[in-house]
């Protein structure tokens, strides 16, 4: 099975839907949520667990695989810092948390979205920072008047991820932003500020579980600003 269908990038969101492939054990530096239309998925947790499920929430940096796929799925990504996913990213480490975490969705009040100013700050101005090569917390720090320290234990504390996962997320997100726009993959990765196309191979194949190609040969995409 390969993954085949439709994708839309916008702000702090992917959604696909189509064919869902098997993947290797991944951790998606964003909150995932997995529906079979038809079918059961068959997921896998690090502790080596599987479970037939037609539907999932996995919290973002946890690691997991997708053993089996469906013909016919939808997978959304939620950005880390977004008011959706730190909602619905409480389930587990396990694969069972993950189904009852899309069977009871949470009640109660959302944690909320990245409040502190100079953080809000530095997530606007990341993602122009990218094509100019590697991205040092010491320099953005500096740009929002922060210690280094500061602003680490703010992207673990409010975004949910540490600082140098957040900005392989922005990367390969620029990189799939510029593949729906006609790049070739190497200059997307070169764009997006990946050191070269087995660069960015490593780093789809950590965040995805797959290679970049499987993402971009079948997959018809559109990106929204």
């Amino acid at each position: 099975m390969e993954w085949r269908g439709a994708a839309t990038l916008r702000p702090g969101r992917l959604r696909y839907a189509g064919a869902i492939a098997p993947a290797a054990e991944h951790a998606h530096h964003a909150v995932q949520i997995l529906v079979a239309n038809a079918g059961e998925l068959v997921l896998g947790d690090a502790d080596g667990t599987r479970l037939a499920c037609r539907s999932a929430v996995i919290p973002a940096n946890v690691a997991h695989s997708i053993v089996r796929g469906v013909e016919d799925g939808v997978l959304v990504l939620l950005a880390p810092e977004s008011a959706a996913a730190r909602r619905l990213g409480r389930a587990g480490g396990d694969v069972a948390s993950w189904t009852r975490a899309a069977a009871a969705p949470p009640g109660g009040d959302a944690p909320p979205a990245p409040r502190h100013p100079a953080l809000r700050e530095a997530v606007r101005i990341l993602p122009g920072l990218l094509r100019d090569g590697p991205v040092r917390l010491g320099a953005v720090a500096r740009a929002v008047h922060l210690s280094e320290g500061r602003l680490a234990h703010l992207f673990t504390e409010e975004v949910g991820l540490p600082f140098r996962p957040y900005v392989r997320w922005l990367r390969l997100q620029r990189v799939i932003e510029l593949v729906a726009d006609g790049a070739s993959l190497t200059d997307a990765a070169h764009e997006a500020g990946f050191a070269d196309g087995a660069h960015l191979s490593r780093a789809a194949r950590k965040i995805f579980g797959i290679a970049p190609s499987d993402f971009t040969r079948g997959v018809r995409w559109t990106v929204e600003t």
